[in-house]
């Protein structure tokens, strides 16, 4: 990449030509992902959007922000003290804390501890692991597609399965809800389209391109970037915004999973940052550690730029028309094509590359990622951290 270009597009000038991200590379465990030096303030671009996409003030903003850091940071210790009687938890944004569900059938003592750590406790009747069963044999069956998705909701304390409205009264798909009904506590809702990812056809832009089909940079990685596996094979070449030669897809993996990573070369290179497009500054990635359910978290991608919202969902696998992906993260923003591949973050910390949805960005919709740290354990990568 020509340094004229980094000057123009910014510290993010990374590789993607236009798209969103900073390279870098990851610990080969995502678990030694650094995190962000302690009291690292928000950037003013972040809370910027958060007041545009949230409506909130700069000091709700700013005081969101290390609500959500504070009860990822508890999250792991609530859940050892529940032990078996853990149910999941989830940021509630109305108080500020984490909620952990614990079982009805739980000790007192239990209850006792996971308050000890600083969450509140919901009772519930299904414990987490019996949840992820009854996915887990969902998961073995052949949804038609009139199947959206499904997922365990924690709040709820079921499994949702969502199926397209228009489709309900379809005899595969009612064969379908019958078959997972008879897994365990499932619950059926209805959306109003089927997801799709989304790649896209050569446009003007600043994307990169593998043949005729425009995504976006998900996040450096040491030695490349990662993105969506539905935007090119393994093998396949990459040109950058201005169609010079960046690298090749080193692995890809669509459908089951969507994600890819792409090597970098030929006078390009690779920054910790996450292109903000002119709507907030460029974002420094200064981790990977996960967001709750509840949290907020922001995309950037070469067609719609950058959006905000929240983390809906967690483990939901989404029944594309090429074939189910698993372990996807299930948010309110809005995405359309050309996004696929893109950054998802929230804070300073990295969550994940954008796979698909349904809607637009401008009457709305919700959009999946394919978690970050996945990513970097399945191929052994470094993320690139400032």
């Amino acid at each position: 990449m020509r340094r004229n270009r980094l000057r123009h597009i910014g510290l993010a000038g990374l590789l993607v030509l236009g798209s969103l991200t900073a390279v870098g590379t990851l610990p080969a465990s995502a678990a030694d992902a650094p995190s962000p030096a302690a009291g690292q303030p928000a950037s003013a671009g972040l809370l910027d959007a958060m007041q545009r996409d949230f409506g909130l003030t700069r000091a709700e903003a700013e005081d969101r922000l290390a609500a959500e850091r504070r009860a990822g940071d508890l999250a792991p210790e609530a859940r050892r003290a529940a032990g078996k009687a853990f149910g999941g938890s989830w940021f509630d944004a109305g108080s500020g804390r984490l909620t952990v569900a614990v079982t009805s059938d739980a000790a007192p003592s239990t209850t006792a501890a996971v308050r000890a750590t600083g969450a509140r406790v919901r009772t519930v009747e299904h414990s987490a692991e019996l949840l992820d069963a009854t996915k887990a044999r969902v998961d073995r069956l052949d949804a038609p597609a009139g199947v959206s998705s499904w997922r365990v909701d924690t709040a709820a304390n079921t499994v949702v399965v969502d199926v397209v409205r228009a489709q309900q009264a379809d005899n595969d798909v009612r064969r379908f809800v019958r078959q997972a009904r008879a897994t365990g506590p499932v619950t059926v809702r209805t959306v109003a389209s089927a997801p799709q990812t989304f790649a896209a056809g050569t446009v003007g832009g600043d994307p990169y391109y593998t043949g005729n089909v425009r995504c976006s940079i998900g996040f450096s990685v040491h030695g490349g970037f990662v993105t969506a596996g539905h935007c090119g094979g393994t093998g396949a070449g990459v040109s950058g915004w201005d169609r010079s030669y960046i690298g090749t897809f080193q692995g890809s993996s669509f459908p089951d999973n969507d994600y890819a990573w792409v090597s970098v070369g030929s006078g390009w290179w690779t920054v910790p940052v996450v292109l903000g497009w002119g709507t907030v500054s460029d974002q420094l990635v200064r981790g990977s550690n996960e967001a709750p359910v509840g949290a907020s978290v922001c995309r950037s991608g070469s067609t719609t730029h950058w959006h905000c919202g929240t983390v809906l969902a967690k483990n939901e696998t989404v029944n594309y028309s090429q074939g189910a992906v698993h372990q996807m993260t299930k948010t309110s923003v809005c995405a359309e094509g050309g996004d696929s591949g893109g950054s998802f973050i929230s804070g300073d910390q990295a969550q994940g590359v954008t796979s698909g949805g349904w809607g637009n960005c401008s009457s709305g919709g919700e959009t999946w990622f394919q978690p970050i740290n996945e990513i970097l354990n399945r191929y052994g990568l470094t993320l690139h951290t400032a």
